[in-house]
């Protein structure tokens, strides 16, 4: 996995007799928990009394229902379900019409949560573990309080879930999730067992598990192996799928005058002597968070999932305060444009 870091052939080794820093491990400024009761007081103290009143409306904008009370029927255009289409009706107008119905206030709202070992790591006083952990708690109290349900799947590493939680409403729920998320450990490290994330066959078996039409919230770093794209395009295919993705300032760039230093793998166990101070050292490792940053920005685009950047030098509020605009925004921009097409086909 450090390929990219090491030193092409021509360049000097280190040599053995430099001195080695101590081992930066990725677990990050791990420190006990509190528990669930304890962790959803402070959130709502912190984030939640900041985002009230500031909302105001984002239930339609933000997420939508399944509907099931009929509306409307409008001439079929190629953007939509065929699913929609009204058999009996386009009979008899010889023409395809689709039905629009009235979006439910209650929906399902699923998350699909990475706690490998990568999201353990962090730069600061936050690690990617506490903000998968603070964002899911978040979104699982602002939905609730709506009367929806909430799930989650949560994996650790292994090649199935740890843990499904079904979904269901209350605040007796809500803490269980909570409780799930807190005490789940991941799996123990070290160089023989190789412990990846496996994002493509985590999707696949939340295929499986989401029946009916949810909004799902993949939370995760998406530092995985490839092949986790067509899975995910698959599970938006039926479902809202939000792309929670958490990142650190410092998988973006190396820091200056770092001197040499044993970095590992959060998951594998890998470890490789690197020097901080080499400057072509710090511009191939910059130059790979770009490509996989562009990679990973266009493998979510061609999938049609909405991506929520968390990370962890941010306050969690403004993040959301900064989606929800962009949500709503996107739905205004929609709802424009098919308005002209679907006041036509009705004068027609």
């Amino acid at each position: 996995m450090f390929s990219f870091l090491r030193k092409p052939p021509t360049e000097a080794a280190a040599r053995p007799d430099q001195p080695q820093a101590p081992v930066a491990g990725s677990a990050g400024t791990d420190t006990r928990l509190p528990d669930a009761a304890q962790w959803l007081q402070r959130l709502e103290w912190t984030v939640l009394k900041r985002l009230d009143g500031q909302l105001q409306g984002d239930y339609r904008s933000l997420f939508r229902g399944s509907g099931l009370v009929l509306a409307d029927l409008r001439e079929y255009q190629a953007h939509d379900d065929v699913r929609h289409i009204d058999w009996n009706v386009t009979a008899r107008m010889q023409t395809p019409y689709v039905r629009e119905h009235q979006e439910d206030r209650e929906i399902a709202a699923w998350f699909v949560l990475d706690l490998s070992g990568s999201v353990a790591f962090g730069s600061g006083p936050t690690s990617k573990r506490e903000l998968a952990c603070s964002i899911v708690t978040v979104l699982s109290k602002l939905l609730s309080q709506h009367g929806n349900r909430v799930g989650l799947m949560l994996f650790t590493g292994q090649a199935r879930a740890h843990s499904v939680v079904p979904a269901r409403s209350g605040k007796r729920h809500l803490l269980h999730i909570v409780h799930q998320m807190l005490r789940a450990d991941p799996p123990p490290t070290h160089a023989k067992a190789v412990q990846t994330s496996a994002l493509g066959p985590w999707l696949a078996q939340a295929q499986s598990v989401l029946r009916r039409r949810s909004a799902v919230f993949v939370v995760s770093d998406f530092i995985s192996p490839t092949g986790w794209e067509k899975p995910l395009a698959q599970l938006a295919r039926r479902h809202e799928v939000v792309a929670v993705r958490l990142h650190d300032p410092l998988e973006m760039a190396w820091p200056d005058n770092t001197g040499m230093l044993l970095v590992q793998d959060a998951e594998s166990g890998e470890q490789l002597l690197v020097d901080g101070n080499d400057a072509a050292f710090r511009q191939r490792f910059a130059q790979h968070a770009q490509d996989r940053e562009a990679a990973l920005l266009d493998s979510l685009a061609r999938a049609g999932v909405d991506c929520l950047e968390l990370s962890t030098d941010e306050a969690l509020d403004q993040a959301l305060l900064r989606f929800a605009q962009l949500r709503k925004r996107a739905s205004q921009l929609s709802a424009a444009s098919t308005r002209p097409m679907a006041a036509g086909g009705a004068h027609a």
